[in-house]
């Protein structure tokens, strides 16, 4: 108790300091938050969309499927279509050669939801904002890189964190002013 009176004057500084902190940190979620959730706009479209049409008409899935993608590589949104069980039916989403397979409980987790969106990363070096829906018979799985999400991501955190910085010195500064004036303002009255 004694060292809270001792630097009771402090409280209001150490308040200041967490309220800054707590607002940047605030500002960088809330922005990476915004940016990793609209990395999946598209793969949400393009998966309901294949969905509906395995569902609804007698295509083939291998009719709904674009051009392969590296997705090592480009940036360019894929499709994939996998049975029940997991097992590939086609997919034009390619890594190291094969259409890449994600693990069972990405696609499962599709089921009894509109869809299941997740970061999935089936090769070190390699993210993806993926997204899957659950057809009658099928898992249709849409995805995409998340290279440039991330390099946002990056620049917000160092933007924010300048921020933050910039925001205490400019704090620690008007009360060293402070504390300055004041012990001039204390010496002078002597």
């Amino acid at each position: 108790m004694e060292f809270i009176k001792k630097h009771a004057k402090f409280i209001p500084l150490v308040g200041v300091v967490m309220v800054i902190g707590i607002m940047f940190v605030t500002l960088y979620v809330t922005a990476q938050q915004v940016l990793r959730t609209n990395a999946n706009w598209p793969q949400i479209q393009i998966a309901e969309d294949v969905a509906a049409q395995l569902n609804n008409n007698n295509l083939t899935p291998q009719s709904l499927i674009g051009n392969s993608v590296d997705m090592s590589k480009s940036l360019a949104s894929f499709t994939s279509i996998y049975d029940v069980t997991g097992r590939t039916v086609t997919g034009s989403g390619y890594l190291d050669g094969q259409v890449a397979v994600p693990p069972k409980g990405i696609l499962t987790s599709a089921e009894g939801q509109p869809y299941n969106a997740v970061t999935w990363q089936p090769k070190s070096g390699v993210r993806i904002a993926a997204v899957v829906v659950k057809a009658k018979n099928y898992y249709v799985l849409s995805g995409r890189s998340l290279v440039e999400v991330e390099k946002n991501e990056g620049q917000i955190l160092t933007i924010t964190l300048v921020g933050g910085l910039l925001s205490l010195v400019i704090v620690g500064g008007i009360v060293w002013l402070k504390l300055r004036i004041g012990l001039l303002d204390h010496s002078s009255r002597k």
